[in-house]
């Protein structure tokens, strides 16, 4: 059956590539802020529960349903502290580039979002924590930002609505480990980016001890467009239990890497082909595809022909779709040396707190690097799967999960090459000792 792709009508991302106004005026042009203290006006309970049905998951990588989020929130105020909502702007998981241009060049889509969650929550303040690296997105966020507050869409009663509420900016300092919900919280209130222990959840108590929700940029700036079209239309998209919209960025080895919005439970294939202009060298040159940030288990070929693009179908194949992040890599790959540059990259990142992340991605790091050269044991590519499962599942956060399996992809799909590799290596060496006597 043919896949519908996205029509343009149905896009809630209306100048993800710039194109277009970015002030306030332009996103007013393309729908954005109008009515918004009409869906206010329905109330906390209306919009969470049509943001349940929206069939709404988390777009930063968890993919925990939205509303039922949102719900978790107490529902007043009763013992004097403030809620708050956090938005998790810390984009730093190699090859995901999509909430960047979000900031860039739709920024009122996320600030509307704000407004409109945080009434939801009963929040009158919210954060955009934003990454370090990213200095012309907080400078565009910023001026959306005093906007706002010159045309009363922020502050005392935002947007006409009855409802005070103020979002501030953040920038941190360029640490992976605060993209986890609850070492970002620590790094809001000043102190060391590190995860903290759950329970409590943050909806209990987070920023500052107090009632917060934590979101990612796309789940929330998607919210103003969901309420405005309802949740019907929103479900319309993507398989059950896989709904909506979705933003994906596609990196590597294709013709035109792109950031795209495209319908969930879009084909793999049918994605690359239609906005990248194909796999360089052509769709049989492919080697293996990194679908969803570089947390996520690497697939091969043969079920890159016809993976779908949504939670459960890439969970199926034992990887995930993650922040939607495609890396493509081509036959011209060296699969081993690019996973040990990502156990590089988790290894420099780990914040040390939990011993199996801390010994673990050192060691999968070296041992790695050895393969790399072909300088190690066949053997030892049991004991490296062994350490990764000895580090999954064991840590505060999910930083260990993330460092464990792009080797588990590695070893599951491409172990006849590391083999291979190792055989080749001892060769040489054999050859070069008789060649010496």
């Amino acid at each position: 059956m043919a896949f519908d792709f996205l029509k343009d009508e149905d896009r809630i991302f209306t100048n993800l590539y710039g194109f277009y106004d970015r002030s306030l005026a332009g996103a007013r042009a393309r729908g954005h802020w109008d009515g918004t203290a009409g869906l206010i006006v329905k109330g906390k309970d209306w919009i969470i529960n049509e943001m349940k049905a929206s069939g709404l998951r988390g777009r930063g990588g968890a993919g925990f349903p939205t509303g039922l989020k949102w719900s978790f929130m107490p529902k007043e105020e009763s013992d004097g502290r403030p809620h708050y909502l956090v938005v998790n702007a810390d984009e730093s998981e190699p090859g995901t580039c999509k909430d960047r241009e979000i900031m860039r060049h739709d920024p009122h889509t996320l600030i509307e979002g704000c407004l409109i969650a945080s009434f939801a929550m009963n929040a009158h303040a919210a954060y955009i924590y934003l990454r370090g690296e990213y200095v012309r997105e907080r400078e565009a966020l910023q001026a959306a930002i005093d906007e706002c507050y010159d045309a009363g869409l922020l502050g005392k009663n935002a947007a006409g609505s009855g409802w005070d509420f103020d979002l501030y900016l953040h920038h941190g300092a360029g640490a992976y480990i605060c993209g986890e919900e609850t070492a970002l919280l620590e790094s809001l209130e000043g102190k060391k980016g590190m995860p903290r222990l759950k329970p409590p959840f943050p909806a209990n108590a987070g920023l500052y001890g107090c009632p917060t929700t934590v979101n990612n940029v796309e789940s929330i700036a998607v919210a103003p467009t969901i309420l405005r079209r309802g949740a019907s239309w929103f479900s319309s998209f993507g398989r059950d239990n896989n709904k909506g919209t979705k933003i994906f960025g596609i990196s590597g080895h294709v013709n035109k890497p792109c950031v795209v919005e495209e319908a969930m439970s879009i084909p793999l294939r049918e994605l690359i082909d239609r906005h990248c202009g194909g796999v360089r060298g052509g769709w049989d040159n492919v080697k293996a595809v990194i679908p969803g940030g570089s947390s996520v288990r690497c697939i091969p070929k043969s079920v890159c022909d016809d993976v779908l693009m949504d939670f459960d179908d890439l969970s199926k194949h034992k990887s995930g779709l993650g922040t939607a992040a495609v890396i493509v890599m081509d036959q011209s790959t060296d699969i081993i040396k690019a996973i040990w540059r990502l156990s590089k990259f988790y290894k420099h990142e780990s914040c040390g707190q939990c011993t199996p992340c801390r010994e673990g991605t050192g060691w999968m790091m070296r041992v790695m690097d050895r393969l790399v050269r072909g300088e190690a044991e066949i053997e030892e590519i049991d004991m490296l799967l062994s350490v990764t499962k000895q580090v999954e599942g064991h840590t505060i956060c999910a930083l260990g999960d993330a460092a464990a399996w792009p080797i588990q992809g590695l070893i599951a799909h491409f172990r006849d090459e590391i083999e291979d590799r190792i055989r080749a290596k001892r060769r040489g060496r054999m050859t070069a000792a008789v060649a010496a006597e």
